[in-house]
């Protein structure tokens, strides 16, 4: 099992063109996986200006140009009688694939779903979307297929102090690691600046010995 601690940061409303991004860079197939239709680029703006994240939980990891490259989505139910229900929805860029980054922020949303009272999480999948059936069979869901279309569930154990420690932890690591990024950034476009600037007195020393 991959041990190794990726960093994952939850996304808010100030998130939403870097998580349309995202989504709208997707390849053609991928996007019909995430979506289970051929979204529009105006259907994926939707849903992304629809997203509650005072409801809902989203999440993602950057790479080093603090690109969104994966992200996950979890809806909790709004519906008094499925209050322990919630849907799971991932998408990871094809620059990205093979990292398991799936995983990862499927193992992060079980425990922020068990952290939010969820008994049982749903993943609402194409059968032929068998990265994300294959991650749920790992986490020991229970698959239906109908025809197209796959059911996954997977129970969920009541929230304990190991899950409340958890999400501190690594919510308190996607954050350090966003803010290094950030700032690592921010660093490269001022020594950037300094170098123009530098090249500018360059050029204006080599006219003036003209």
């Amino acid at each position: 099992m991959n041990t190794v601690m990726v960093p994952i940061r939850s996304l808010g409303p100030q998130h939403r063109e870097r998580i349309a991004a995202h989504l709208m860079r997707l390849e053609p197939r991928d996007r019909y996986l995430r979506f289970g239709y051929a979204a529009t680029d105006e259907q994926v703006r939707r849903y992304v200006q629809l997203l509650d994240f005072g409801r809902d939980e989203v999440f993602g990891i950057f790479n080093r140009r603090l690109e969104l490259i994966a992200m996950a989505h979890v809806a909790f139910s709004t519906e008094e009688a499925h209050r322990g229900c919630a849907e799971f929805g991932v998408s990871v860029s094809g620059s990205a694939r093979g990292r398991g980054y799936g995983a990862r922020l499927f193992e992060r949303a079980v425990v922020l779903a068990r952290n939010r009272g969820v008994s049982m999480m749903f993943i609402h999948a194409l059968s032929e979307n068998t990265a994300m059936l294959k991650i749920a069979r790992n986490a020991g869901a229970t698959v239906r297929q109908d025809g197209s279309e796959s059911e996954a569930y997977l129970q969920l154990p009541p929230a304990g102090l190991d899950t409340r420690m958890s999400e501190i932890m690594a919510e308190h690591f996607g954050e350090v690691d966003y803010q290094l990024k950030k700032q690592a950034r921010q660093f490269w476009h001022f020594l950037s600046h300094v170098q123009e600037i530098r090249q500018g007195v360059r050029d204006g020393r080599h006219q003036a010995a003209e």
